[in-house]
């Protein structure tokens, strides 16, 4: 009985696997996704980092189906928080050097990644208020002599980008420059040479920390923040800028090293060279892993042969495991930093980042059948 089920699933999962998606299939798994959350979850919230990655997604899907119902989800979250990340007035006050979610931690990333929504409201209609605090906060920042802000991974989604996007609002050449010396000091903290990726920060560095069994413990949904940034940085970024072929390569060497560690199910374990250390699935990383290869091979930085198959099983377990009848998005990992052991991770597990990921995936796999 045990064998006929196995052969059965496996006949299920070889069959997902051969589906051929269409692009107004994928539009309306969009809609469905999109249109629950925002029923189920009021706008009205801080601009924190989890909420602003949720934006990120929402965005995305705006210039995809441009809904204005949807876009107007973004512009009543922007307003309830006046356009602003972290609040206090006085930059001799701000702070970045620990984690931080008072008014005066201005500098600390998790304020930050909201500027990137910002920023693309104000393209779709231009308002002075809607980046009076954005420029006033990443200038000061790339006007200062410090180069240690990013001090864990998430920080690497939550604000590169936002820099290139500074690049584009004002043509300034400072916020690459500060770009590239800020990633210098992470890379000199978290970056795995041998791999490629990214511990999420100094306290997770192999060999002072392992997995249970002893392995190096790279957190997928850490590394997904990176892939996904670096994404969206050479999105923004020129490719006459002179560092460009650094980030370049710096992306494809992480998106080569996370496509080898992908399950059979198409989705990527939380600590992604230890299956064991915090098995089953997981949506975040899983969906900032698919959106990160799946923008490589639209815009030619991937091969499409090479990365087809690992696409292609990511996108089905998002569609068909971790989306629900009724539009939840489950299985995400709370919350966190690393893969916990025994952490409950189920059909339930729904949140706004996790929500976001999967919009950005499901956006860039839209394109991706387009093409």
């Amino acid at each position: 009985m045990k064998r006929l089920l196995f052969l059965a699933c496996l006949l299920c999962f070889t069959a997902l696997q051969a589906k051929k998606w269409k692009v107004n299939e994928v539009k309306d798994i969009i809609r469905k996704v999109n249109t629950y959350w925002q029923t189920n979850n009021s706008p009205e919230v801080r601009s924190f980092w989890d909420n602003a990655a949720y934006h990120t997604g929402n965005m995305e899907v705006y210039k995809l189906l441009k809904d204005e119902k949807m876009l107007n989800y973004s512009i009543r979250w922007a307003e309830h928080n006046q356009w602003k990340g972290a609040t206090e007035p006085d930059p001799a006050k701000w702070k970045y050097k620990n984690y931080g979610e008072g008014p005066e931690y201005v500098l600390f990333g998790d304020w930050q990644i909201c500027f990137q929504t910002y920023i693309d409201l104000f393209y779709l209609a231009p308002e002075e208020k809607k980046i009076y605090r954005t420029i006033e906060v990443m200038n000061y920042e790339a006007d200062s002599e410090a180069n240690d802000y990013w001090w864990w991974a998430d920080a690497l989604y939550m604000v590169m980008p936002t820099m290139t996007k500074m690049y584009r609002l004002t043509g300034d050449t400072k916020y690459l420059r500060k770009l590239y010396e800020n990633i210098l000091y992470t890379d000199s903290i978290m970056l795995d040479k041998e791999t490629g990726l990214y511990f999420r920060d100094g306290k997770y560095i192999y060999p002072k920390h392992k997995t249970a069994s002893g392995k190096k413990d790279f957190w997928a949904r850490g590394d997904g923040w990176v892939l996904a940034g670096l994404a969206k940085v050479l999105q923004d970024m020129p490719e006459t800028y002179v560092r460009q072929p650094f980030f370049m390569e710096k992306y494809v060497n992480l998106a080569r090293a996370v496509k080898e560690l992908q399950q059979p199910e198409g989705y990527w374990t939380r600590s992604m060279m230890d299956p064991e250390q915090a098995p089953g699935y997981e949506t975040s990383g899983t969906a900032f892993f698919c959106y990160g290869l799946l923008w490589g091979v639209n815009h030619g930085y991937l091969s499409k042969k090479e990365f087809r198959p690992t696409i292609q099983k990511a996108w089905n377990y998002l569609a068909t495991i971790a989306l629900q009848e009724d539009g939840k998005v489950g299985y995400v990992q709370p919350i966190g930093e690393r893969a916990i052991p025994g952490q409950t991770v189920d059909v339930n597990s729904q949140a706004n980042f996790g929500v976001g990921a999967f919009l950005l995936a499901a956006c860039e796999y839209a394109r991706y059948l387009k093409r």
